[in-house]
């Protein structure tokens, strides 16, 4: 399975973001259901004003249940 280029590149400003301890996670509410999220976010900077880029939320519920690793590989949930 090939990952797309552009979630290549959405990721490695997340790695960016993290070695420089510059994430933050956010409640936000879903858009489509207004539920509560808690959203990973990169956090850079305008001037003085803070800029939230969101990159995904955390899974309600068990994740190792609501996803499939490629054939031949297995989650570990320890």
């Amino acid at each position: 399975m090939a990952i797309p280029d552009a979630y290549r590149r959405n990721f490695a400003t997340l790695r960016r973001a993290a070695e420089n301890g510059d994430l933050a996670l956010m409640e936000c509410t879903d858009a489509a259901s207004g539920e509560p999220r808690y959203v990973i976010c990169a956090v850079g900077r305008e001037g003085s004003s803070h800029v939230m880029t969101p990159f995904g939320h955390l899974h309600d519920g068990n994740p190792f249940e609501a996803y499939v690793p490629p054939t031949g590989e297995t989650f570990d949930p320890d």
